[in-house]
């Protein structure tokens, strides 16, 4: 069987604020910054990926939002900005996941229209909303693998339950090849005994799954979107984006055949 050449990463968690679209956009610049070719899908209605690229959210030709309706190709929704190649969203996503109810195979849609593009790309990733929604299981559907953020803190094991019953539900339906592609830990204080503590808990129960990467909290991340950058881009020596461009390369190495 030959290996495919491309690889397709759902960002997801449905616990919000965990630092999702952040990790989604400066993985995807510290990915293209190492010379691959990258197309980043924005599948959440808020379109924070979107202006992080750099684009404006509110005026977006096509998006996401006419792809998933059928209304055009997923290659005439990509727009170039700097190194990334990205579908974006915006509010309009709502209505399209409402409509995709009434399909007979809602959960697939994606995965249909990113056969038609995936394959001139290194890496696919797509960020999920913050919700387990048909939007969610669309991109766990079309994924190769899963990427989990989340925060070390007391309610972060818990919900990180629901969404591997989720991505076990979608492997014996849609996508039996889905795979953990690993866990990281963002927003980490280790002056902070509790935060130390989960992340203790995180290791034992998930292993070599957590990335060696450990995202800190950092003033640069939580400024760069507001100018549409990443923060690789804002500021690339802050403590933030030093650590994206490390997870970018253990990617690389976890996927050192691709």
């Amino acid at each position: 069987m030959l290996k495919k050449k491309h690889k397709i990463i759902a960002v997801a968690n449905q616990k919000g604020g965990v630092g999702k679209t952040t990790t989604t956009v400066n993985l995807a610049v510290g990915l293209a910054q190492l010379g691959k070719k990258i197309l980043l899908i924005d599948l959440d209605p808020q379109g924070n990926a979107t202006m992080a690229c750099g684009a404006d959210s509110r005026d977006l030709p096509l998006s996401a939002c006419e792809v998933l309706m059928d209304e055009c190709d997923a290659a005439d929704a990509i727009m170039t900005y700097d190194l990334l190649d990205v579908i974006g969203s915006n509010t309009d996503l709502t209505a399209a996941e409402l409509q995709m109810m009434e399909y007979e195979e809602p959960q697939t849609i994606l995965q249909q229209k990113l056969s038609e593009v995936a394959d001139v790309y290194d890496f696919v990733l797509i960020d999920c909303p913050p919700s387990l929604s048909i939007l969610t299981i669309n991109a766990l559907t079309a994924a190769d693998s899963v990427l989990i953020p989340m925060q070390c803190e007391y309610y972060a094991l818990e919900g990180l339950t629901s969404l591997l019953d989720t991505i076990e539900r979608v492997k014996q339906t849609t996508n039996p090849g889905l795979e953990i592609e690993g866990l990281l830990r963002t927003m980490f204080d280790g002056r902070n005994n509790l935060a130390n503590d989960v992340a203790a808990q995180i290791s034992e129960h998930f292993g070599d799954k957590v990335f060696m990467t450990v995202v800190p909290r950092n003033v640069k991340v939580a400024e760069a979107p507001s100018f549409g950058q990443s923060a690789i881009e804002y500021d690339h020596l802050s403590r933030g984006a030093v650590a994206y461009k490390g997870l970018a390369s253990e990617l690389l190495r976890r996927n050192h055949g691709r």
